[in-house]
């Protein structure tokens, strides 16, 4: 009887190891199932350009392509400010920069696919734009990304098939609420005025992080500071994700 009763009990052990297990197991597949959710609707997938929250959280996001100068500049600005961000990067350029890559991960900066190149995806066929997907993950994961789960297509430009195919891809595209144009060298001082002046919650704002980022290194600090004062925080696009009320802000 003593002996059923051990064995009863290490099967028992077993059993409920193996139900936790798959509980566990289940319980991640539906949170990351609930994240790419957030962004379909009734009428399909669409593109994030700002989540609904009540909470003063903006999202800080740089786009970056070519060049290591401005992007070292940028990561000292921010790591200095204690602030987390959101890089979406070129598989051409992960490729070149997985030293920097290797940093960014140390200081939980989050990094997501601008695709392979700066080619705009408008000029693709859907095919064509589902083998640069791949390929740009292919190359950003192999240099040291784990997860890469949202786009920013090459230049900004959208439409409803790229959308769609990103989907396809288990891809969710992110674009911005707030864009100052920095890569259009406006000058420090206007940068500030056009992120500052429309700072809201759940704003996602486009700043650039390539060696033509000039302006933007001279105007990150301030912005960075000028928010704070107003009572925000900055969060990755994944945080920003996670506090999401209700569906997300979407781009027809």
């Amino acid at each position: 009887m003593h002996f059923m009763w051990v064995w009863n009990g290490r099967k028992i052990k077993n059993i409920t190891l193996i139900i936790l297990a798959s509980f566990f197991a289940a319980l991640i597949a539906y949170v990351q199932n609930e994240e790419m959710a957030v962004f379909n609707t009734s009428e399909g997938p669409r593109a994030l350009s700002k989540v609904n929250t009540n909470q003063k959280q903006a999202a800080l996001t740089f786009d970056l392509a070519w060049g290591d100068t401005r992007i070292k500049q940028i990561i000292n600005i921010l790591k200095s400010e204690g602030i987390k961000a959101t890089f979406f990067v070129t598989g051409e350029w992960a490729n070149v920069h997985p030293d920097l890559i290797n940093e960014m991960k140390e200081a939980r900066f989050e990094i997501e696919s601008y695709g392979m190149k700066v080619r705009a995806y408008t000029a693709m066929e859907p095919a064509e734009i589902r083998k640069d997907i791949g390929q740009a993950n292919l190359f950003i994961k192999k240099a040291g990304v784990d997860h890469v789960k949202f786009l920013r297509p090459p230049e900004g430009e959208v439409n409803q098939q790229i959308i769609e195919t990103a989907s396809r891809a288990n891809m969710q595209v992110v674009l911005w609420s707030i864009d100052p144009h920095d890569d259009q060298k406006p000058g420090k001082k206007q940068i500030i005025k056009d992120v500052v002046s429309h700072i809201d919650k759940g704003a996602i704002i486009r700043l650039h992080a390539s060696d033509s980022a000039g302006d933007t290194v001279l105007a990150l600090p301030e912005i960075i500071r000028t928010i704070k004062n107003k009572g925000y925080s900055f969060v990755t696009i994944s945080d920003l994700v996670n506090n999401a009320e209700s569906k997300n802000k979407i781009v027809q």
